[in-house]
C-alpha cells in the first residue's frame, strides 16, 4: 500500500499545472532540441544531443513523480478544517518558549512542504508535535539538540 500524499486545493493545483506544463510545453520543447541535435550530423561527440537527451530523462522521470504523487493525492479541505485542534491545513501561531519569538506556519501534507514559504509537513518534528495540539497547549518537540516547547496561540483557517 503506496503512502497517501496529502495536499491542500493550492498544492493540488501547483502539482496538476506543473504537470501540464512537461507534458504540454516542455516535452514538445525538448523533442525539438533532439531534432535540432540530430541534424547536426555525428551524435557521438554531439554535446547538444547528450544534453537534449539528459533534459527529456529528467522531464520523463519527473511527469512520473507527479503523476504518482497525483494518484495518491488525499486533499485536505481547507474550509472544512476543525479549527479546535490542529491539522493539515490550518495556519497557526506558536510561541517559541526558549526565545519568546512568535511563529507562523501552515501545516502542510510533506509533499507541499517548503520552509522557506513558512509551509511546515505535518510529518516534520514540529509537525508531528503540533498535530492535534489545541490554543493554550505546549508542546515539546524533541531535536539532536535538546527538546524545543512552543506555546499554541491561535489557530486559523489557511486562506
Amino acid at each position: 500500500m503506496e503512502k497517501k500524499n496529502i495536499l491542500t486545493y493550492e498544492g493540488l493545483k501547483k502539482l496538476e499545472d506543473e504537470l501540464q506544463d512537461l507534458k504540454v510545453v516542455r516535452r514538445k520543447e525538448v523533442a525539438q532540441k533532439i531534432k535540432e541535435a540530430r541534424e547536426q550530423g555525428d551524435l557521438s561527440e554531439n554535446a547538444e544531443y547528450d544534453a537534449a537527451k539528459d533534459e527529456q530523462r529528467d522531464i520523463e522521470a519527473r511527469i512520473e513523480e507527479l503523476e504518482k504523487i497525483l494518484k495518491n493525492a488525499e486533499v485536505v479541505d481547507e474550509e472544512e478544517v476543525d479549527l479546535d485542534k490542529i491539522n493539515v491545513g490550518c495556519r497557526v501561531k506558536i510561541l517559541d518558549m526558549e526565545f519568546d519569538e512568535e511563529l507562523e506556519y501552515k501545516v502542510v501534507g510533506s509533499t507541499e512542504a517548503n520552509s522557506l514559504t513558512g509551509k511546515i509537513s505535518n510529518e516534520s518534528p514540529v509537525g508531528r508535535a503540533i498535530i492535534g495540539a489545541k490554543i493554550g497547549d505546549v508542546v515539546t518537540v524533541e531535536t539532536p539538540a535538546g527538546d524545543l516547547q512552543y506555546k499554541i496561540l491561535e489557530i486559523q483557517r489557511s486562506n
